[in-house]
Formats: structure tokens, C-alpha cells, sequence
């Protein structure tokens, strides 16, 4: 996925970092809830941009912990960060939501059942919405969370605002 491939580049363009590193940046700044990655793509991941020249790796020692590979972006990872930048931004933008496909099988539940889904994905999306409210909150006061980022959760809660009020629609009509 070149969503990845942009995350981790883009990581990699700030610091050398180990994997483990990264992926502790990635749950630090909450990406897994925006772009679906795991620990083990990322490892996976990493071994791969290594093999296509745009990462290096360098093993290092702290202490008495054992080696481990500490990666940074090559000239050729460079373009590729950028080329990655202007080719994803020029994209149509799409929005997944893993549960429209519930909303898409509503009719083939009983209408109790229709509204017992409703309710849970309702119930979901204020829970959402109060931790990217917190954590918008928590961003204020750290100065580890950058613009950018603050962008991101920003967004993130006008769109779960957005699809508490289309619920309320979609309750109506049950």
C-alpha cells in the first residue's frame, strides 16, 4: 500500500529510526486509526523499501540491549517521499467506512434489528468522537504533536460530528 509507503517515509525523512521505533511513533500519533497498519507491516514494510534502495540500515548497539537495525532515507527515498506527496494528493479523495456495509444490509434485518445496528455504530461514534475530542485536547498541551497532526484529528472530528447528524437522518427513517 503506498499510504505506507508515505507514512514511513515520511517518519524516516525527520529521524533514523529502528521498526520498532516507528511503529511506536505510528500508535503515539494515533495513524492506525486513520490508515490501517500494523506492527507487522511495518516490519514487513521496512525490509521492503530497504530492498527497493530508498531505506538503509545501519545495526546499532545501546548498551547491553542487542543490535538492531536503525533505518534512514536514501537520495532515492527522498524522491520517492516526494513523487508519493504530489501522486497522493492528486488522487480523488475517498472515504472508507467499514460500516456502510452494515448500513448497505439494513433491509435484510428485522427492524428492531435495524435499530439495534444503528445504535451500536451511534454508540461508536460518540466514543470516537470524545477520545479525538481529548486527544485534540491533550495536542494543545504537547508540543510532541505538530500541526499537522493536530490537522488530522481536527478533521477526524468534524467528520464523526458529521455522521452523528447523518444518523439522526438514518434513525428517522427506521
Amino acid at each position: 500500500m503506498r499510504t505506507i509507503d508515505l507514512i514511513v517515509l515520511g517518519i524516516l525523512k525527520k529521524d533514523s529510526l529502528s521498526a520498532y521505533d516507528i511503529q511506536k511513533l505510528i500508535d503515539y500519533r494515533n495513524i492506525s486509526q486513520w490508515v490501517k497498519v500494523s506492527t507487522p507491516t511495518i516490519y514487513k514494510k521496512m525490509l521492503q523499501l530497504e530492498k527497493q534502495g530508498y531505506v538503509k540500515s545501519t545495526l546499532k548497539k545501546n548498551g547491553k540491549m542487542p543490535e538492531k537495525a536503525v533505518y534512514s532515507l536514501t537520495q532515492k527515498g527522498k524522491t520517492e517521499f516526494e513523487k508519493l506527496m504530489l501522486g497522493i494528493a492528486a488522487r480523488p479523495i475517498t472515504i472508507f467506512l467499514d460500516f456502510n456495509a452494515v448500513i448497505l444490509n439494513l433491509d435484510s434485518l428485522s427492524s428492531a434489528d435495524q435499530k439495534a445496528c444503528i445504535s451500536i455504530i451511534e454508540a461508536n461514534v460518540k466514543k470516537m468522537k470524545r477520545r479525538l475530542k481529548d486527544d485534540l485536547a491533550d495536542s494543545n498541551d504537547s508540543a510532541d504533536i505538530h500541526d499537522a497532526g493536530k490537522a488530522v484529528m481536527q478533521q477526524q472530528y468534524l467528520l464523526a460530528e458529521a455522521i452523528e447528524k447523518w444518523i439522526e437522518e438514518i434513525k428517522k427513517s427506521l
